[in-house]
């Protein structure tokens, strides 16, 4: 067993991966999602934590729904989750937590999505010399029963030097691969 000087020493010297400041997406004054980021090595994690009584959709909705409804018309697709990176960051296929089915088929409305909390994940490539700070760009849509937010807004992520690659951080363990038709990068 390690001396506990040990254990805490090496504690110290191991970077710390910081989160962002948090974002909101506000209705009638009060946050309805919150959105933050970091960089773990070469992954960004977004985390999207969702009030309750609200969810919001995947990367991918579009794309799901499209599968399920086979050419039939629909009432309308809720508006999937969308990043965009500037600032420094490429990003290189897109993960998300494995999502709840929304669907009404017998309106021949599909629609999945959150409640709760989510994770977004990507491997990013730097540009050369880029300092930071990036920004993320986040565009969908936070929906209760009775309302839907339209989300617009700019999250912004320091970025830290850079460092070795690691092995996946536990954030992406047990995220699904975004079906690629919808992604925007």
């Amino acid at each position: 067993m390690k001396p506990l000087f040990v254990l805490l020493a090496t504690a110290l010297t191991m970077p710390a991966q910081e989160w962002s400041a948090p974002v909101h997406v506000l209705h009638e004054l009060k946050p309805c999602v919150t959105y933050r980021a970091k960089l773990v090595g070469s992954h960004l994690i977004i985390e999207a934590a969702v009030q309750p009584g609200w969810h919001t959709f995947t990367m991918d909705n579009e794309k799901r729904a499209s599968e399920k409804l086979a050419g039939k018309p629909s009432l309308g697709v809720d508006q999937p989750t969308r990043f965009e990176l500037t600032g420094g960051l490429e990003p290189s296929g897109w993960f998300q937590s494995e999502p709840r089915d929304f669907s009404k088929p017998q309106l021949r409305w599909f629609s999945w999505g959150y409640e709760g909390k989510a994770v977004f994940a990507t491997k990013v490539t730097r540009a050369a010399g880029a300092s930071g700070p990036a920004q993320i760009g986040i565009r969908g849509q936070a929906c209760t029963d009775k309302t839907c937010r339209n989300i617009d807004l700019t999250l912004e992520l320091p970025l830290p030097a850079p460092s070795a690659a690691t092995a996946d951080p536990e954030e992406v363990k047990g995220l699904i691969a975004v079906r690629q038709q919808d992604v925007q990068n």
